[in-house]
């Protein structure tokens, strides 16, 4: 080294030595480094205005909701005759705490987003009082541990994602609604912070891929003050999307007033503008059962879709059939089905309204 050196001064090759070498390794040292460099967090984005996603549940004839194949996509989407944006699941915390990596890998494999229902429960049984996984225990951080372990998985997977806890919030058939706690409007607050405290934990942890949504019910359940489903609501920093549930028939045994989707969606939808003026909104299930004297599904889902694709909602995005068959009771003919492939009207409906081309067929991306 001489004088005017320092140690960190490179030293050139001599002008009598080719200079082609030192080049080439260059341009490959820059190519590893681009290489390595992490790519941009992508997120599903709302797809462009005019058009909706569409979605689904693709339930086999088990009625259950975390054991969905790609075999039961294959047939709703042939059935449907469009291609789904994203394919909805359950992950049951009694079943299992890990994140669901296998369905999600599968589901990115065929060109949608993995959206998982986050079933914190403890038993697959409907109104029932939650013992384990209480809002109020998820507030105090009792499972950070495991949401952490989830939301390094979730961001390991790296694709996009869409995950709602608290289905339904503001019905009484879910442990974590304000029905089970004695106090009601202390049990939704708790609800509120549970919410907020898993998304902010996951974010933490750098699951930034995942898109979140505050779900409910298109009728409160119970019809009282404290149950309005605004009360639930987390905040507009840790909600992405919102979206409601809304059926016809649920089994052939149903008699309640069957109203249209029109009639429910025009009540519900100005609440949920009103709640949070700059998200989303989306039919997160609908669906109308088979073998109901009062309601026949492929009418009424032809009134719903007609409706749905002539933007009578401005900002509602889009829309996901709960294609599901469950039993009610022992009797087979009072089982549920709003499966494409048990009512073959049904599907025709589907086939002649979905050709829409402002159907968006795959979802669209931000890393924003």
């Amino acid at each position: 080294m001489t004088s005017n050196q320092t140690a960190c001064t490179p030293i050139l090759p001599h002008s009598h030595t080719p200079i082609l070498p030192y080049v080439l390794l260059l341009l490959l040292a820059l190519l590893l480094v681009t290489r390595g460099a992490a790519s941009p967090i992508k997120r599903i984005a709302v797809p462009p205005a005019g058009y909706w996603y569409h979605g689904v549940f693709p339930g086999d004839r088990t009625g259950r909701e975390d054991g969905i194949t790609p075999a039961d996509v294959d047939a709703y989407e042939k059935l449907a005759g469009a291609r789904v944006a994203w394919v909805y699941f359950s992950h049951n915390w009694y079943a299992g705490r890990k994140f669901p990596l296998a369905t999600a890998r599968w589901i990115r494999k065929r060109g949608a987003v993995p959206f998982i229902r986050l079933m914190l429960r403890s038993t697959a049984a409907d109104n029932v009082r939650e013992t384990t996984f209480t809002v109020q225990a998820i507030a105090r951080g009792n499972f950070d541990a495991d949401f952490r372990a989830w939301a390094r998985a979730a961001k390991q997977f790296a694709g996009p994602l869409i995950v709602e806890y608290g289905t339904e919030c503001n019905g009484k058939w879910f442990g974590w609604n304000g029905a089970w706690t004695e106090n009601h409007a202390a049990g939704v607050a708790a609800f509120a912070a549970a919410y907020r405290h898993i998304v902010q934990l996951m974010r933490n942890e750098g699951a930034k891929n995942i898109t979140w949504v505050f779900h409910v019910n298109g009728g409160d359940d119970p019809p009282e003050a404290w149950n309005r489903f605004e009360n639930y609501y987390p905040g507009n920093d840790v909600v992405d999307w919102v979206g409601v549930s809304v059926y016809g028939a649920q089994s052939p045994l149903d008699r309640q007033p069957l109203r249209r989707l029109r009639d429910r969606l025009d009540t519900v939808y100005p609440r949920l503008q009103a709640m949070a003026p700059h998200k989303p909104v989306f039919l997160l299930e609908f669906g109308c059962a088979g073998g109901n004297d009062l309601v026949q599904p492929d009418a009424w889902t032809r009134d719903a879709l007609t409706d749905l694709l002539a933007a009578r909602w401005p900002h509602l995005a889009g829309f996901s059939w709960w294609n599901s068959h469950f039993t009610n009771d022992n009797i087979p003919a009072h089982d549920t089905t709003m499966r494409l492939q048990d009512l073959p009207k049904l599907a025709q409906t589907f086939q002649q309204l979905l050709a829409n081309r402002q159907i968006s067929q795959r979802p669209v991306f931000t890393t924003k």
